[in-house]
């Protein structure tokens, strides 16, 4: 089965191996949508390392609440706009997408990238929030049915040595 990996800013630091249910999720910033790719995760944790490496970390305020989904029905905080964040996106796109098994991936194609905190009843963020993100997390996206849930392979703190 071809991975899926996706790219966070955790509002709290991650581990290197720890693993959560999807509903337990610890709160973070989705930098860089889920993504295919058949490259060893090592190699993309060393393309994303040599990117960021001279990333400060971020100072970003959260905005208004909306509901995402193809439902509209998952409860999020946007952050308010900052270049930072979005040249960071840019970054890690062009970093990443070489090694993406499907590079049409919204994750790479998409205009639309709309940085936000998921709420995870009863943690959540709240408008008017300042965060300080100072770690990017590489995870492994198992599966929803798999009960090994989520998997932090890689992480970098910024301004630090790296992954």
């Amino acid at each position: 089965m071809t991975p899926r990996l996706v790219v966070v800013l955790p509002v709290l630091p991650l581990m290197v191996g720890a693993s959560f249910a999807v509903a337990e999720w610890p709160l973070h910033v989705t930098v860089l949508p889920p993504f295919l790719t058949d490259a060893a995760p090592g190699d993309v944790a060393a393309a994303i390392r040599s990117a960021v490496a001279d990333q400060a970390p971020l100072t970003v305020v959260a905005g208004p609440d909306e509901l995402f989904g193809r439902r509209h029905d998952i409860p999020v905080t946007l952050m308010l706009p900052h270049e930072g964040l979005a040249r960071l996106h840019r970054t890690l796109v062009a970093a990443v997408r070489p090694f993406a098994a499907a590079p049409e991936e919204p994750a790479f194609t998409g205009a639309g990238f709309r940085a936000h905190v998921t709420h995870k009843p009863p943690a959540r963020i709240h408008p008017g929030d300042t965060l300080t993100l100072s770690q990017l997390a590489l995870v492994d996206m198992i599966p929803r049915a798999d009960t090994a849930g989520r998997t932090v392979l890689a992480t970098h703190d910024f301004g630090a040595e790296p992954f």
